[in-house]
């Protein structure tokens, strides 16, 4: 027998998300695993909102499944919640719903009616039988839907009369509209809210446990490793879409080369250092005495690179990202200037291979001291980088977004990057390289990320531009607010504005507001 004293909340974490998203949003779009209860939240949501008067946000509720079945489980969910909200309403009514486009046609519907004169409506699966249609729309597994494109466009029009929208489904492959939609939330397109519940995300927040609160059994830590272990052996190599929240996956690059041509301007320079070659019984270049380094690096960075950071416009603001490697791969930096029409320009990209920490970090300084109002940096921060982004952390402040690489990073910031190239909004070098890089990333389970390296002669790369013009992305997009010190860069540096006579900034520094705390 269950101890009933200690029953848990009557809706998991994740379902309780969406009951405060629908609240709070117009349009919810939930991404999700087979078989952990959306529907039953949903249809707890449906019966509150058509119980309720219309000046507490009471409002008709239109549900549609891909098939007449689960139309006839959803709305007896709600009969079954409306008996728990003790809300008035009638029994079930399986009702003739009419064609507009067909009036020959009679399809089968379902509907409960509720005392405060709205109702809940299971209907077809068709765009046309939300015409003239207002209130809250429930699409339950729409990626399995013939025609979501026309009903997602049908949908949406109820909401400019206060309507809402709540898309809720498994993965049904890369290319299904489904999965368009999810990319275009995610890519910034579509300002809807969007959920996530993989099985592993249900399994945390208490499905096992309420599993076996519903069959009367008693759930033990061995019984929840052999469920799961279970779940995963029957759907096999249908896991990742139906279990983990991972489309099916498409063949062929992220980016289209056609795309990746227009955003191309030949006028961006790609500066590349490489060390110097052993001279006069010199060892290899990380040998050299640190202040030879310096010296080497600071010619290079004088005669190359100070020059592009003069002709930056002093009122743009700029971002900067850093794709980290010290000896195999490419270390890439890349800047971004954001124009007031808000498309990010690349001025120039600096690739620097086998370089040592220190002078690493002697160029990040150089350049990101010379960058007019510089917004954010966001730094490649995993393995060795990580110290490198907390130095640059330490001259900087709060405007270093340190970036541990991982597969939930890819998925969220690099759908917005895509976006840019489609809308004409960043532009990068008209380069082989840099192209090559871009070329390298590919879909891997559902997320962009770069698989496989590249050689040439002069060496190995790993999609490196790729990804340090997706980190210069990032930054521009972000909006640190923080009140600190800025050095000023030093006299005769890119980006200096003051004389040898100027003692106003004591010659150190200067305190000034970033960002948009007011």
């Amino acid at each position: 027998m269950i101890d009933r004293v200690d029953l848990p909340a009557v809706f998991m974490t994740y379902q309780q998300e969406l009951m405060s998203s629908v609240s709070a949003y117009a349009v919810t779009v939930v991404e999700k695993s087979r078989r952990t209860g959306y529907s039953w939240a949903a249809a707890a949501i449906a019966a509150l909102t058509a119980s309720a008067a219309r000046g507490a946000g009471g409002d008709d509720v239109y549900y549609m499944g891909y098939e007449k079945e689960m139309t006839r489980e959803f709305i007896d969910y709600v009969a079954e919640w409306a008996k728990e909200f003790q809300c008035a309403a009638s029994a079930v009514e399986e009702f003739v719903f009419k064609d507009p486009d067909h009036p020959e046609k009679d399809i089968g519907a379902f509907r409960i009616r509720f005392a405060s004169g709205f109702e809940v409506v299971a209907l077809p699966s068709v765009a046309r039988a939300l015409r003239g249609k207002q209130g809250l729309v429930i699409l339950d597994e729409a990626a399995f839907m013939d025609d979501l494109e026309g009903i997602l466009k049908a949908a949406m029009a109820l909401l400019i009369w206060g309507g809402k929208v709540v898309v809720i489904s498994t993965h049904f492959g890369e290319a299904n509209p489904f999965n368009v939609l999810i990319n275009d939330i995610r890519g910034g397109r579509a300002d809807y809210k969007l959920l996530r519940c993989t099985f592993d995300d249900a399994m945390d927040q208490g499905l096992y446990e309420r599993i076996c609160l519903r069959k009367g059994e008693a759930a033990t830590p061995e019984g929840k490793e052999a469920f799961h272990a279970d779940i995963l052996k029957k759907y096999r190599h249908n896991a990742d879409e139906e279990l983990n929240v991972i489309p099916s996956p498409l063949t062929g690059t992220w980016l289209p080369g056609v795309l990746l041509e227009a955003r191309m301007d030949a006028a961006i320079p790609v500066l590349r250092w490489a060390p110097p070659a052993p001279t006069g019984g010199a060892g290899p270049f990380v040998t050299w005495p640190e202040a030879t380094r310096e010296r080497e690096v600071q010619a290079w960075l004088d005669a190359e690179v100070a020059p592009l950071l003069a002709k930056l416009d002093r009122d743009a603001p700029h971002a900067f990202g850093q794709d980290f490697a010290r000896k195999v791969d490419l270390s890439c930096m890349w800047p971004l200037a954001i124009g007031k029409d808000l498309v990010r320009r690349t001025p120039f990209v600096l690739e620097l291979r086998n370089m040592p920490f220190a002078q690493q970090k002697q160029v990040l300084n150089f350049v990101c001291d010379g960058l007019p109002r510089l917004r954010a940096l966001a730094l490649d921060a995993t393995g060795n980088g990580g110290a490198h982004a907390e130095a640059a952390a330490d001259r900087y402040g709060s405007r270093v977004i340190q970036v541990t690489m991982s597969e939930p990073w890819y998925r969220e910031n690099m759908p917005p990057l895509k976006t840019a190239f489609e809308d004409g909004a960043i532009t990068i070098p008209k380069d082989r390289d840099i192209e090559t890089d871009f070329r390298m990333v590919k879909l891997v389970r559902g997320v962009p990320r770069v698989v496989e390296r590249t050689v040439d002669e002069a060496g190995q790369r790993h999609g490196d531009a790729a990804i340090a013009a997706a980190l210069a992305y990032v930054a521009s997009r972000a909006e640190p607010e923080s009140y600190g010190y800025e050095p000023v860069p030093p006299r005769g540096a890119p980006g200096a504005s003051r004389s040898d006579d100027d003692d106003d900034d004591m010659g150190r520094g200067r305190l000034e507001l970033r960002g948009s705390i007011f």
